[in-house]
């Protein structure tokens, strides 16, 4: 039966579009040394959010599970978009992505909501919108235009800037997104043709995307980043996505 092109997980809200089945060409020969070899990966289709997961969403999980917030006593939360003091976002802010959430913290908001995080080659994929071995989501160049980097002010809303030709904002800039894969810089050099789903152990997890205050090379598609699955800080958010 065919599966419905876009749907919306009544859980959160969260607006999803199909990525269909096919090969694409993931990495880059021309970027560092973890980004290659460019190899071409088959990816069975799946479901992806259209955008980042907003503070609005992200309180509403807080509020049904009673899951903590560490970032609310954290100097660092006016930069995450929250009010220390009233301990809920400020006016306006209700739909910026959420930010200093930690991989862990991304894992329990989807087991929540019935979701997952992305595997990387999903993601990539995803990102690349169906164009060939382009730099970013939409071609070869990039703008303050298309995407929010390079910059000091923050976060802005999600779906602020032009969607790629899957319809997703921000798979470049505005803030990193946590992927499933566990990182190794060599990966790619032995990973599977079908549904890689990254090496089965290791110390940090995957991140993608770039971010608000980072230069454009970070914004690339094919990018590769890592941190601790604890770690959080204001540069992070994440998106959530769904097996067919």
């Amino acid at each position: 039966m065919d599966q419905p092109r876009q749907l919306v997980n009544h859980k959160d809200g969260s607006e999803m579009t199909l990525i269909p089945a096919g090969e694409f060409l993931m990495g880059s020969d021309e970027g560092y040394p973890s980004e290659r070899p460019a190899h071409r990966v088959f990816v069975s289709d799946f479901y992806i959010a259209k955008n980042l997961v907003t503070n609005a969403q992200y309180r509403r999980f807080v509020l049904e599970t009673g899951y903590p917030i560490p970032w609310l006593d954290d100097p660092r939360a006016e930069w995450a978009n929250w009010d220390r003091e009233r301990r809920t976002f400020p006016r306006g802010r209700a739909n910026h992505p959420v930010v200093l959430t930690a991989w862990v913290d991304a894992l329990a908001y989807c087991e929540w909501a019935g979701l997952r995080l992305a595997t990387e080659a999903e993601w990539e994929k995803a990102a690349r919108g169906g164009l060939e071995g382009k730099l970013f989501p939409w071609g070869d160049e990039i703008s303050h235009e298309l995407a929010n980097y390079d910059n000091q002010d923050g976060t802005t809303a999600v779906g602020a800037y032009p969607a790629n030709a899957y319809g997703l904002h921000d798979m470049a800039g505005n803030a990193w997104e946590w992927v499933a894969d566990y990182y190794d810089a060599k990966y790619y050099s032995h990973s599977p043709p079908r549904d890689p789903r990254g090496p089965e152990q290791g110390s940090s997890r995957v991140l993608r995307g770039g971010c608000w205050m980072l230069f454009a090379r970070y914004c690339r598609a094919s990018y590769r980043f890592r941190n601790s699955p604890n770690f959080r800080a204001s540069l992070i958010g994440f998106r959530t996505a769904r097996s067919r």
